[in-house]
């Protein structure tokens, strides 16, 4: 049966060294749950590690926990991919630290915490997550297809990191899957906003970086079940799946 899940699909946790220490899994999920969301993903600045814990934690919870990870790309652009599985999200990780270069500096940049679902610290991770890959945004998203995923341009309406921002506008030639708004924006101020984008499925995410955040951008998705298949489907507008008010 297809019914409405409401999704936020743009989470970080306190590996991201822009976020809050806060965001462990076991935290995040709860504040998840409060909010009434069914559907998040976990979406780290450049990495993963954090992923299999929130999942753990969400074990049991009316939480769907889908893998992700926020790339940066050459060009500095950030975007999202989401996975139904683990194992695709692993060859993407290996893929972007292969082409991450950088030490982080915690003075400078934040600590970079990977935390286990029982909220014990695992370890650092000591790579400069915070930087760009040496990886070109076209090849990223033809990367992040063939591994089973699917790419959304983050944050188009932000005035940093995003491919309007640092191209200019969105390269028809690159098949970006759906397009981030952020929530300061929203979805119907947004089809407004950009009426050449008017073909491209828009999703409202949080992107959150603190617990208070989680949640405050969402969309409502109408699937069969919660995953990226599914979503896939929602944005293309197949078989009764769609974007609420898209």
């Amino acid at each position: 049966m297809i019914r409405a899940f409401r999704c936020d699909l743009h989470v970080h946790t306190c590996l991201s060294p822009c976020a809050g220490l806060d965001m462990y899994p076991g935290a995040l999920v709860g504040r998840a749950v409060a909010e009434k969301l069914d559907v998040i993903a976990i979406c780290d600045h450049n990495a993963s590690e954090n992923v299999p814990y929130v999942i753990r934690a969400a074990r049991g919870r009316e939480l769907v926990v889908l893998p992700g990870m926020e790339v940066t790309s050459r060009e500095e652009v950030h975007l999202l991919a989401l996975f139904d599985r683990m194992d695709c999200l692993q060859r993407l990780q290996e893929l972007v630290y292969a082409h991450l270069p950088g030490i982080n500096d915690e003075s400078r940049f934040g600590c970079q915490a990977i935390v286990n679902e029982l909220d014990e610290v695992q370890g650092f991770n000591e790579r400069l997550l915070i930087g760009a890959t040496e990886l070109a945004l076209a090849d990223l998203v033809w990367h992040i297809h063939d591994f089973g995923g699917l790419t959304v341009a983050s944050h188009i309406d932000r005035q940093s990191f995003s491919v309007i921002s640092n191209l200019g506008f969105v390269d028809p030639e690159i098949p970006f899957d759906a397009l981030e708004i952020s929530e300061r924006t929203g979805l119907a101020r947004a089809r407004g906003k950009y009426p050449e984008l008017a073909h491209y499925p828009f999703l409202a995410s949080s992107d959150a970086h603190r617990i208070e955040e989680i949640g405050s951008g969402h969309t409502e998705i109408f699937l069969a079940e919660p995953s990226v298949h599914e979503l896939k489907m929602a944005f293309s507008g197949q078989g009764g799946r769609r974007i609420a008010g898209c």
